[in-house]
């Protein structure tokens, strides 16, 4: 447990953050060249936390970009050259291309990635030992032919009626039983 401790990532400070909205600003810049036009500026929030290195997200008509400082912390230079143009090119994708059948890693999104100069991979596969993870519980669901592990997010989802989900092996309906994680949980 104490070893755990000392292997704790330290998130970004101010320094580098600054370092970070410069780069999020130069790739702004970089595209009102690319497409001939002013783009508004967002926020850049530094307040993602898990598995997620960043992430571009519009709350109600407004955008934003938001990073998580701990992973940033581990692997500064990498999510300068990769994190940040990503971000930043769905932001202006979102702004040029405002409809919603626009897909998040399509076409449009590789190009302005191409022009940036940076790796349109999608996803980044990096240790993430030591960087700050919130754990879901899993909720067991069962089908016809086996049960499930479902996330708090699904869990909540279907319980609320928004999603209903199926069994990729028998095509039939998940239904929660909650019967089953008492089986599981280990007596005192």
């Amino acid at each position: 447990m104490i070893r755990e401790l000392y292997n704790v990532v330290q998130p970004i400070g101010e320094a580098q953050r600054q370092h970070v909205e410069q780069r999020t600003e130069d790739f702004i810049c970089q595209a009102e060249t690319i497409f001939g036009r002013r783009f508004a500026r967002v926020p850049v929030l530094f307040d993602l936390k898990g598995r997620t290195a960043g992430m571009f997200k519009v709350v109600g008509r407004h955008g934003l970009i938001r990073y998580n400082p701990w992973i940033f912390g581990k692997y500064f230079a990498e999510n300068l050259r990769d994190t940040v143009p990503h971000e930043v090119a769905h932001y202006i994708v979102h702004e040029v291309y405002p409809r919603r059948g626009t897909k998040p890693h399509g076409c449009h999104w590789k190009g302005l990635m191409a022009q940036f100069g940076a790796d349109p991979g999608v996803t980044f596969q990096l240790d993430l030992d030591g960087v700050p993870q919130r754990r879901q519980n899993n909720h067991p669901y069962q089908c016809s032919c086996r049960v499930h592990d479902m996330s708090s997010t699904r869990h909540n989802r279907a319980q609320r009626g928004a999603a209903r989900y199926l069994c990729r092996y028998c095509n039939d309906s998940l239904v929660y039983a909650p019967q089953l994680a008492m089986l599981e949980t280990p007596m005192p």
